[in-house]
């Protein structure tokens, strides 16, 4: 219920978990988990089947009757265009005329005229401009535009915007009232700007840490995530007034449930699981009167039933059956970016399927003329019913209705261009301090003195963009600098406002420090941004931090020999095995991600100054901490991986010291040579992706992690360029045109022993989609070191593929071995060489053990040096 508060005063336990044994409680009595509800209890349901939901929106008869006579009158093409959602890139406001388009998007990344840094005046006059164009349609009902954008932790694609912390700190906060203010308050940002319609919250139940998107999840407890849901949803929508956004349920559902965390992957949970668990945020969302669901990636099968439902934009009995028809939702289900393209038998263009299954708006960015065309043909055609068309329409104009959709343009409603309505920095800087989770603090190190002297160490405490992590300003996250938040403050600002800017002395390495002239050391490290997909952490590494980002373990190893007190602010986006950083560390403060707001942290780490506590930790876990390096870190049925349970968190003063945590140094249980991730999306750590001219040499070009620019090279007489596009998901490829001789490849500091692999017959693999067709030699190629080169001569199999359809290729690791290459020290596993003309799109770029198919397969023709 709204305004309940959580009070953490309990105490619960602590796990620490060795491989191969059982856990042990640990001495200690720590603020925690038991809670005090003012209003209703939070507790798991138990239901048998699929409930039906009361909702506050109430039946209308006025209302529905104005839908049905709207919807009579209008045309079919005009019910397919209220039915389509493209992405502003790809759609002009007169064509949102001509197609009487429903609804636009701005994906993650995308901004009016491409501009990172539009103001809030660029947004509304593009948003008066759309809706100015759907209600200029040669049509006697005119029936307006809708824009959707990822709002997720606040108006995180506006530049100047405050970003709130996300899910995953909230949920540590247990206060759904603070999620009902930022709901609010991110609606007041997004109508400034002319959009009116939100795709949050995300009501993931997160089981598995692995997941790129576990920081998107409130919680692994569906309870917790269905207080919130009815929080922030009501935050969002209110009364639909003109400071209210229309929210969206996402993603329906199970993709908190995925096997090994895999993005878009396969929910294998039971039936009661699903609902009782992952049902329980869309319970919330439906109670306070969401509008718009939109259906996930993910497939779901009932390992308990044998019911295998596939992909959910393709689940009759799921969207239909459960969602629309026992839980009674009235608004409108979307789908995800394409998401119809991954049904069988569909194209992102044509997916009858997925509309009759009961989705009512497509989101299909790029390719909405074909969807519009393909999709009245299949109606004419029988394909999907008119009935069911005359439902989808419905749904989404009474969802327009209740909004307030007809009444105003974006640049009437009251707040409309007021650019104060960005930011509300108290409100952020609170959530932060109720987000902090405090994991340790021996001698009870924290909280410091105001006046000591500091020292600042780490990758994170001046970085903005590892602050505020993924869907910030870009999709991923990356390609920002801390100019790109200008009403923002580090973890660093945040500590020399606090301490004196005099006291504090910060180097990013200890190099030429004497650390002994210090009081204290505050280390800021963590994860660097990252999304969906690009997040995920591959079921054959470890979720040891360490693995992925050394840096951090050198820098603790470096202060911690110093003597003096080690205060470690860990920013992540999910909790990570850190037992070597917890030894390091007098203290140790899970940070999450916490958006713009530093100084929240700082809060927390000091003293008053009178020496008290102006304020003191509140915030427990709201998912479990592993304690094994290959712990799922998550499920509900492995408490005996887990170092800290759900709902530990100490506070001042703790009277606790944490004992030395197992390292595992060694770990082989869950580490494996199976697969060597190399290019997804983003080039994969440790890997880098380069342009080079010509088949060899240093002149070469670094690739960044911008997702939309397009790159020449040379910028004069340019031999290549390339540009990301979709293969598989959402900007996942690199095409490639080849305008002289020329190189596309990935590059690793360190040379790698791939021998292991080719002993497990592994393969190269990547996906492939050729544009313009070569007319002279095109080769693939392994490198390890200078002269040391070897290509494959693919020229023929490419040759038979088609153009403009994906291929997936497949090189045994022992054809390279033919051609000469030393497999124990390649620093390019892939690398194509080619020269003008041709242009092909690569993605999907990995090694794979049992890819080769041992040694059946026939290699491609060695090619020369």
């Amino acid at each position: 219920m709204i305004g309940i508060r959580w009070v953490a005063l309990a105490c619960a336990s602590m796990w620490i978990g060795a491989a191969g044994s059982t856990a042990a409680a640990a001495d200690v009595a720590l603020a925690a988990a038991s809670t005090i509800i003012t209003e209703q209890a939070l507790a798991p349901t138990h239901y048998t089947d699929w409930p039906r939901i009361r909702s506050r929106a109430k039946v209308d008869p006025h209302l529905d009757a104005r839908v049905h006579d709207i919807v009579a009158h209008m045309s079919l093409a005009q019910k397919i265009g209220q039915m389509t959602q493209a992405e502003i890139k790809s759609i002009t406001p007169d064509q949102v005329r001509q197609f009487q388009i429903g609804s636009v998007l701005n994906g993650g990344g995308s901004w009016p005229q491409g501009n990172k840094h539009a103001g809030v005046a660029d947004w509304l006059a593009l948003a008066d401009r759309y809706y100015d164009a759907s209600m200029a349609v040669d049509s006697p009902v005119k029936v307006p535009v809708i824009w959707g954008t990822d709002a997720v932790h606040g108006d995180s694609n506006v530049f100047g915007a405050t970003l709130f912390p996300h899910n995953i700190g909230l949920g540590a906060a247990h206060d759904p009232e603070l999620i009902r203010q930022i709901g609010a308050a991110t609606a007041r940002a997004v109508r400034a700007t002319g959009v009116d319609w939100a795709f949050a919250p995300t009501l993931a139940v997160a089981q598995n840490a692995r997941w790129g998107r576990t920081y998107e999840s409130f919680s692994n407890d569906g309870a917790l995530v269905r207080t919130y849901a009815r929080a922030y949803v009501d935050g969002l929508q209110g009364d639909f007034g003109d400071a209210n956004v229309m929210a969206t349920a996402k993603h329906f559902i199970g993709d908190g449930a995925t096997a090994n965390g895999t993005d878009q992957g396969d929910a294998r949970v039971s039936r009661l699981d699903m609902i009782n668990v992952h049902g329980a945020g869309y319970y919330g969302a439906l109670e306070a009167g969401v509008l718009s669901v939109m259906a996930s990636y993910n497939s779901w099968d009932d390992v308990a039933d044998g019911v295998d439902y596939g992909k959910m934009s393709g689940a009759t009995a799921l969207l239909t059956g459960a969602l629309k028809g026992k839980m009674g939702f009235p608004g409108f289900v979307v789908s995800d970016w394409n998401a119809i393209g991954q049904l069988p038998g569909c194209s992102n263009a044509s997916c009858p399927q997925a509309i009759n299954a009961g989705i009512d708006m497509v989101m299909v960015p790029d390719d909405w003329r074909a969807f519009i065309a393909n999709t009245l043909g299949q109606v004419q055609d029988g394909e999907i019913p008119i009935t069911r068309i005359d439902d989808a329409v419905s749904r989404i104009v009474r969802a327009k209705l209740a909004m307030g959709a007809f009444g105003k343009r974006p640049s009437q409603r009251a707040g409309a261009g007021d650019v104060r309505l960005l930011q509300d920095r108290a409100l952020a800087r609170r959530a932060v301090r109720e987000s902090l989770v405090l994991l340790k603090n021996n001698h009870d190190v924290l909280p410091l003195k105001r006046g000591s002297k500091l020292l600042v160490v780490g990758k994170s405490a001046d970085s903005l963009a590892n602050q505020v992590g993924g869907w910030s300003l870009t999709w991923q996250g990356t390609d920002n600098g801390n100019a790109d938040f200008p009403n923002a403050t580090s973890v660093l600002a945040g500590i020399r406002a606090a301490d004196g800017a005099a006291n504090v002395t910060y180097r990013a390495t200890t190099d030429g420090v004497d650390l002994k002239t210090f009081d204290a050391i505050i280390a800021v490290i963590g994860e660097t941004p990252y999304a969906e997909t690009m997040g995920d952490i591959i079921p054959s590494a470890t979720l040891r931090h360490s693995d992925r980002h050394p840096e951090d373990l050198a820098a603790l190893k470096a202060v911690a020999a110093s003597g003096k007190p080690v205060v470690t602010v860990f920013l992540s986006g999910r909790p990570l095995y850190v037992n070597d950083l917890l030894n390091l560390s007098d203290a140790f403060v899970a940070a999450w991600l916490p958006g713009t707001e530093g100084d929240g942290i700082a809060d927390l780490l000091f003293a008053d100054a009178a020496g008290g506590r102006a304020f003191n930790f509140t915030g427990t876990l709201a998912m479990p901490w592993p304690g094994l390096p290959c712990a799922d870190a998550g499920g509900r049925d492995k408490a005996a991986n887990w170092l800290f349970a759900r709902g530990y968190g100490l506070h001042y003063p703790s009277h606790h010291e944490l004992p030395p945590l197992p390292a595992h140094a060694g770990v082989g249980i869950c580490a494996s040579t199976s697969t060597l991730p190399i290019f997804h999306t983003l080039a994969q750590s440790p890997f880098a992706l380069y342009l080079g001219a010509g088949s060899r040499g240093h002149d070469v070009h670094a690739i960044g992690s911008d997702l939309n620019s397009v790159i020449e090279w040379p910028a004069v007489h340019p031999v290549v360029s390339l540009q990301t596009v979709q293969v598989n998901t959402q900007q996942d490829a690199k095409s490639v045109t080849w305008h002289g001789p020329a190189r596309f490849f990935a590059q690793s500091p360190q040379p790698a022993n791939l021998m292991p692999l080719v002993a497990a017959h592994a393969a190269l693999q990547f996906d492939v989609v050729i544009g313009t067709p070569a007319r002279s030699p095109v080769t693939v190629y392994m490198g390890c070191g200078d002269g040391c080169v070897r290509p494959l001569d693919v020229t023929r199999m490419f040759a038979a593929y088609g153009a403009g359809k994906r291929h997936a290729v497949s090189l045994p690791l022992r054809c390279f071995v033919t051609s000469g290459v030393d497999l124990a020290h390649v620093d390019v596993p892939f690398g194509v060489l080619a020269t003008a003309p041709f242009s092909a799109a690569f993605a999907n770029v990995r090694i794979v053990a049992e890819g080769g198919n041992g040694a059946s397969e026939a290699c491609p023709e060695t090619a020369g040096r």
